[in-house]
């Protein structure tokens, strides 16, 4: 009896080999995460590039749809700790970094639009106000509301940790090189006026998160048919 409870060693291996496959539907690791965030930043930063250089508004903060991708990432986290019973360590250490980058996010989204507003009423009750003075006095000058100058570039230096972590801790190429390129970028923003900055976080978002989190999804549906 003690020699049929033991386990042989192929099927020893084949245990193993199944609860490592059963391990391998992360969230992250199936690229909903990556594509989630790649398209709502994405869509967020190019809306904001238009909606400033071409002077309009589509009548609501465009960056609340970062919930969009918060809120999946909460309940599909959720989810997967009832489901998947055999989950890696790491994979709890992922899913609470981009949490705190989701949240960071929104907190800075906060940030610029109270933050300004509070700061007029401040400067009001002070007595001045902020005044645009041209050099060559071409123009006379110009009451201005307080602003957050280039906070994009906050961003997008963000938006490289989270990838940079899930590149290092999955060995997967496709974020680490797009970590790298969007600290880059995060370079290049410091030089620019703000409304390009929206464009070279929608560049970020595509490397860091979209494009990853394509080849990551095509890798996992053809692990599951291999599974099969």
């Amino acid at each position: 009896m003690a020699d049929q409870k033991q386990l042989t060693e192929k099927e020893s291996l084949d245990l193993i080999t199944n609860m490592i496959q059963k391990a391998k539907g992360s969230y992250h690791e199936t690229g909903i995460g990556s594509l989630l965030w790649g398209t709502v930043v994405t869509v967020a930063s190019v809306v904001t590039y238009f909606q400033r250089t071409y002077d309009f508004s589509i009548g609501f903060d465009i960056w609340l749809i970062v919930l969009g991708a918060i809120i999946p990432q909460i309940i599909i986290s959720v989810q997967e700790k009832k489901s998947n019973k055999v989950k890696k360590y790491e994979d709890d250490a992922l899913n609470a970094v981009w949490l705190v980058f989701g949240i960071t996010i929104f907190g800075l989204n906060i940030y610029q639009i109270i933050v300004p507003d509070i700061t007029n009423e401040f400067i009001k009750q002070e007595g001045w106000q902020l005044t645009k003075h041209y050099l060559d006095s071409s123009k006379a000058d110009e009451p201005i509301s307080t602003f957050t100058p280039s906070i994009y570039s906050l961003f997008i230096l963000i938006y490289a940790l989270p990838t940079l972590v899930t590149g290092i801790v999955k060995k997967f190429k496709p974020m680490l090189y797009g970590a790298l390129i969007t600290y880059v970028l995060f370079i290049g923003s410091c030089f620019t006026i703000s409304e390009y900055d929206f464009l070279l976080g929608g560049v970020a978002a595509l490397i860091c998160w979209f494009i990853p989190g394509v080849i990551l999804r095509r890798k996992y549906l053809a692990q599951q048919k291999a599974n099969v």
